[in-house]
């Protein structure tokens, strides 16, 4: 940790500095907008609820101290090119702007942006989506559902299981979301029907974003994982439980899952996370170790993030009758079997070159209590509903539903940061003629 993590650090954005606030100035997450009204986007930093404009503050000068790559990357309207700098450029990058923004520096409103003026976009081109099963919870639920006797697979403690998804259906979060068309099979049937599907669900996750890769056939060993992390972000990873049931033998997941996926449009850095690192999943006894080139002393100690995660559900009734959402779950990212290193160095492990903007999702985040599972599938288990105020109920999500992820971290001595919000809303399926 260094001087930007100071919990008495206060900013001249008064918004900074309320109670339970996403982004004070310990935080400092970074995005892309623009403005109303604009084609322009920009790379912003959140401050309370306004965005310190970069470009803005290149055209002024207020970046000069820093090296010329670093300005060049700012004035991007994209975050790839800031994030391949690597962290010794984004550092000095975050002192610059939290030195801008502290209470004592001459503000400079015009340089701000108010949040609600802004329309947030794709912060990251995505070349490659992956999305892990590192819940070793969500994995012995869901499994328990179809395998009662043996809810996990021989090879789950000692592989992170992963899936690749499709990057083109990637959404950044106030993206509505389609109910989607596919193939459905009930054990009733004969055969499968195409339909809409009725089981629509979600998944609470967190997201790796890579920010500098590995060359073809070069492997990254474990001490050297976490360089190569930009930072986090929430995702959904939305999810047809029908057509995921009847395609996924033996392949695995394809149209059940490419539909669409929510990704919220900040990016909380790596080093706004270091007053909340905590040791790695503590495995029970008689668990395998990880294999050598998954294992790292430093990680066991350090590789962990206390992070809190919760899922929120508005229906229209709700929204129609001025009710707020109600909370589905809340799981701590400190579940997680594997930890980011260990995700990160298992997909280089065979030479697969990772590249700038890379996605690794962690998979649905859930405890082994009731209120901290992840999904709807787990909660509900198909046939248990959720009660909603107005009297509704819940399997899984309904047309019109709006679903909202959220995160924050808190520990004392610490200033408390969040991440924003995830938030789609789903729309009836296409007609078909």
């Amino acid at each position: 940790m260094n001087e930007t993590h100071h919990p008495g650090l206060r900013s001249w954005v008064e918004a900074a500095n309320a109670p339970g606030v996403d982004f004070p100035i310990q935080n400092l997450p970074l995005g892309v907008f623009r403005r109303r009204g604009s084609e322009a986007a920009h790379i912003g930093v959140a401050i309370g609820d306004q965005i310190l404009d970069l470009a803005a503050c290149r055209e002024r000068g207020t970046l000069r101290e820093l090296p010329e790559t670093v300005q060049q990357a700012c004035g991007e309207p994209i975050l790839n090119r800031l994030a391949a700098l690597g962290p010794s450029e984004n550092r000095e990058l975050r002192r610059r702007v939290s030195d801008l923004l502290r209470a004592g520096s001459p503000p400079l409103p015009d340089l701000l942006v108010a949040m609600r003026d802004a329309e947030m976009l794709m912060p990251l081109s995505i070349g490659g989506y992956t999305d892990f099963y590192a819940s070793v919870f969500h994995a012995t639920n869901v499994g328990r559902l179809f395998r009662p006797d043996a809810p996990l697979l021989p090879n789950y403690k000692y592989v992170p299981i992963a899936y690749h998804g499709r990057t083109s259906s990637i959404v950044v979060s106030g993206t509505p979301v389609r109910r989607p068309w596919g193939q459905l099979k009930n054990a009733a049937e004969a055969a499968p029907l195409f339909a809409p599907s009725r089981r629509l669900d979600y998944e609470t996750e967190v997201a790796t974003v890579i920010g500098t890769g590995n060359a073809p056939g070069q492997p990254i060993e474990i001490d050297d994982a976490e360089r190569r992390v930009f930072g986090l972000c929430l995702l959904n990873d939305w999810s047809a439980r029908d057509i995921q049931a009847w395609e996924y033998q033996p392949l695995g997941p394809f149209l059940g899952k490419n539909f669409a996926t929510s990704v919220s449009p900040w990016i909380v850095t790596i080093e706004a996370l270091a007053p909340f690192r905590c040791p790695a999943f503590a495995r029970s006894a008689g668990d395998p170790a990880p294999l050598p080139h998954l294992t790292s002393p430093d990680d066991q100690r350090n590789g962990g993030f206390d992070i809190t995660v919760e899922a929120l559900l508005q229906s229209v009734e709700m929204r129609r009758q001025g009710l707020p959402p109600v909370r589905l779950g809340r799981g701590s990212f400190t579940d997680l079997y594997w930890t980011i290193a260990q995700m990160v160095t298992h997909h280089a492990s065979n030479g697969c070159n990772l590249q700038t903007g890379d996605l690794l999702a962690s998979g649905t985040i859930s405890g082994t209590a009731d209120g901290s599972r992840g999904c709807l599938l787990e909660i509900t288990g198909g046939s248990h509903p959720v009660g909603l105020p107005t009297g509704e109920e819940r399997l899984f999500l309904a047309d019109g539903d709006e679903l909202t992820l959220q995160a924050f971290c808190e520990r004392p001595g610490s200033v408390r940061i969040g991440f924003g919000a995830c938030v789609g809303v789903v729309l009836p399926a296409n007609p078909r003629l």
